[in-house]
């Protein structure tokens, strides 16, 4: 059987692939984050058919992600810009530009981040919430936190109660 939505999966990532998962969507909120903000220059970026950018863009407005607002009145055209859902978004997708640049990019990075107050590349690095340190997959134990709804949601070797918690959390 085929799978259509995550939506009843108790999964953050799960959910969140049921906002972004589809790749067009991720493409068009990369452009979004970069400020493209019309139909017409997404659709030329990205060479995309106009019914499938219309349908991804107002799914996008639906769950929250872009705001729509008319810059033109006659006809109706409309600004596509990122709410605060829409921002958050920027870490996942330099994420996924990291390991796209690593993996899949052999003559090096097509585009870098650049921090303006010091001038180096930006990279995403996973750090301690608490301590700031930065962690390795290794060092990451994975625990239910207060919205698991079943406790099959950690494979058993995984579960911080098993004594071998780091072998899921990227070792």
């Amino acid at each position: 059987m085929r799978r259509t939505s995550f939506e009843d999966m108790n999964c953050s990532l799960a959910q969140c692939l049921e906002v972004v998962g589809e790749w067009w969507t991720l493409l068009i909120i990369r452009d979004a984050l970069f400020g493209v903000t019309r139909f017409e220059e997404f659709r030329s970026r990205l060479g995309i058919a106009r019914n499938v950018l219309n349908q991804r863009l107002e799914h996008l407005v639906e769950q929250g992600v872009l705001e729509k607002r008319p810059y033109q009145h006659n006809p109706v055209r409309y600004d596509y810009l990122p709410t605060e859902k829409g921002r958050s978004l920027w870490t996942v997708v330099t994420a996924m530009r990291q390991w796209g640049d690593r993996w899949a990019a052999p003559d090096g990075p097509p585009i870098e981040t650049v921090h303006t107050t010091c001038g180096h590349t930006v990279t995403i690095e996973p750090m301690c919430s608490a301590c700031g340190e930065r962690v390795r997959g290794g060092e990451l134990q994975l625990v239910y936190g207060p919205g698991a709804k079943s406790r099959d949601l950690i494979p058993e070797p995984a579960r911080a109660d098993s004594g071998e918690g780091q072998r899921a959390a990227g070792r």
